[in-house]
């Protein structure tokens, strides 16, 4: 009994977690990097602003990273413990389930990649977080692929996570309420999506 209650506390914190701070911390990391399409200084800018933060490293370890590995590192266990069934029925909540669940893990892999790429690159290898840091990455046409496939399922992940979370938090439960919010984290996801890619090609 003590256990299952563990699990339930430990997923409704995975759940929250995706949204309160790793989700929004998402959502302000893209439009930063969106401000590239103004061009190369209003992103020289944004970014400076967002280097040069009061309380830095509070704010890095317990809204950003504490956070985002929890709940990465929590959700590939879900996943692994999950029991996928779309190739036998195929419902859409299926798939819906089983592409959360990848695109969890496309997003672990391509988060730490991109900390690599810049975060550590930054603060101990003397890079310097301009856009010349983020051209030089993409500058290579596998990379901008791979850039644009972690965004796109990064946000997958985040906007069907919104839809899950309302559920999960016992927001949404008449399946009335679930469609329609079904509808409005496919808008979310569209638009970030856009944003995103948008934000890399200008680097490109």
């Amino acid at each position: 009994m003590e256990r299952g209650k563990n699990q339930h506390l430990y997923r409704k914190l995975h759940s929250l977690s995706g949204i309160i701070p790793v989700g929004i911390f998402l959502c302000v990391h893209l439009f930063v990097n969106y401000t590239v399409t103004w061009g190369n200084d209003a992103y020289n800018t944004a970014a400076n602003v967002m280097v040069n933060l009061p309380f830095k490293l509070f704010l890095e370890a317990f809204i950003i990273f504490i956070p985002l590995y929890f709940h990465a590192i929590y959700g590939i266990y879900i996943a692994f413990q999950a029991k996928n069934n779309v190739g036998r029925y195929g419902y859409f909540r299926n798939w819906k389930f089983y592409l959360q669940r990848l695109s969890g893990i496309i997003t672990f892999i391509f988060v730490t990649w991109h900390i690599w790429e810049t975060k550590v690159q930054v603060e101990f290898f003397g890079a310097e977080a301009n856009f010349d840091l983020m051209a030089g990455i993409v500058d290579n046409p596998v990379s901008l692929a791979l850039y644009i496939i972690g965004i796109v399922g990064s946000v997958f992940h985040f906007a069907n996570g919104i839809w899950t979370f309302l559920i999960t938090w016992g927001i949404t439960v008449t399946p009335k309420s679930q469609k329609i919010f079904q509808y409005i984290t496919l808008g979310i996801f569209v638009v970030l999506s856009i944003i995103g890619i948008r934000a890399i090609l200008g680097f490109a």
